[in-house]
């Protein structure tokens, strides 16, 4: 893919205003088959301090949609439509990242496996994602 068009991709996905700029979720590399990407604990919590489920969920949707629109290509529309996570440990501080692996790449639906970690703790969202158009 066209380094310009990945990195508008990216631009859009974690810009001002959306979800995941807010978030602080930055995308380190991207591609149909696997993106990664980091985001702060900090400024995710609930209220015990933990890394908040939902933030894990908007970080999932995130990278499994952008390795869906890389894997559609230009003039496809991408939408997530599951979403599921296991918590097997929380995060209090410093970093989450998460490696969203291609475990299926059709014509309308592309899934991808997620794995977000702090170290060695783990948490397995798994993100299908339905594309439109084209």
């Amino acid at each position: 893919m066209d380094q310009e068009i990945l990195d508008r991709a990216v631009a859009v996905t974690t810009g001002e205003g959306t979800l995941a700029g807010r978030m602080g979720i930055k995308i380190l590399s991207a591609s149909g088959s696997e993106v990664v990407a980091t985001m702060p604990v900090a400024g995710n919590t609930q209220p015990f301090g933990l890394l908040h489920g939902g933030a894990s969920c908007v970080l999932a949707e995130t990278i499994g949609s952008l390795g869906a629109a890389l894997h559609a290509g230009l003039g496809r529309v991408v939408v997530g439509i599951e979403i599921s996570a296991t918590h097997h440990r929380g995060a209090r501080d410093g970093d989450v990242t998460a490696v969203a692996t291609l475990a299926h790449g059709g014509r309308t639906v592309a899934t991808y496996d997620i794995v977000i970690t702090d170290g060695p703790r783990g948490q397995r969202p798994r993100s299908p994602a339905g594309l439109i158009g084209g």
